[in-house]
């Protein structure tokens, strides 16, 4: 099953792991204390998050180890930012406009020169 990136993000419980992942490498017993989730929850969510390239499991014996993969946000990353460069010209002329306003109010609230 290959899932969207935002079909993947779009649960909060897996938002939630990524957060808790955020910080480094983690069992899924730390998983599940820190993000309160039940182990058969994390577990879930952990492969879905793997089928979906965001999580990568390293075994070391026994234990399954669960780290971010960078590649799905970089991706994530390029996808937006086409949409940043557009939201942030459009900022950039609301900005200036509430300045032109903000100045043009200032002048006519200003007394006359007697």
């Amino acid at each position: 099953m290959q899932l969207d990136v935002f079909q993947t993000l779009a649960d909060p419980s897996r938002r939630h792991i990524v957060e808790v992942l955020r910080t480094g490498e983690k069992q899924v017993n730390d998983i599940v204390e820190l993000a309160e989730i039940h182990q058969s929850g994390v577990s879930r969510h952990l492969r879905i998050l793997s089928e979906a390239g965001f999580v990568s499991v390293r075994p070391d014996g026994p234990r399954r180890f669960y780290r971010l993969r960078p590649e799905p946000f970089r991706e994530l990353d390029r996808w937006l930012s086409s949409y940043r460069s557009l939201w942030e010209a459009r900022l950039d002329r609301f900005g200036a406009a509430l300045e032109k306003r903000r100045k043009k109010g200032a002048n006519e609230n200003e007394e006359p020169n007697r």
